[in-house]
């Protein structure tokens, strides 16, 4: 049976940023901003929602007497991360699944 994909990460834009996290562990918001494409207000929403869910801790800071926001990836976000990887590919292998109509 095709297993159920995370609502939270199902985004493009949230699936974008936790990749980059993922990767590097911390990373400020300008950065994840050019990665993604994505407007500041968009990036703003959905880093909420992120943060919201548990999935990322965000601190803001000053760094040269400018505003610097720092993302970075929880314990919490790394297994969701995971869990969503290993529910997508049961739809890769669609084999491996219970095909519709079949009892």
């Amino acid at each position: 049976m095709f297993k159920e994909l995370d609502p939270i990460l199902h985004s493009q834009l949230r699936l974008a940023v936790i990749s980059l996290l993922i990767s590097v562990k911390e990373a400020e918001f300008t950065f994840i901003r050019e990665k993604t494409g994505a407007t500041a207000g968009n990036l703003s929403v959905q880093l909420g929602k992120l943060k919201d869910a548990g999935y990322i801790e965000v601190t803001k800071q000053f760094k040269d007497n400018y505003p610097l926001t720092l993302c970075k990836i929880s314990k919490k976000g790394v297994e969701a991360f995971e869990a969503y990887v290993n529910a997508l590919q049961s739809y890769m292998k669609p084999g491996s699944a219970t095909q519709v109509g079949e009892e």
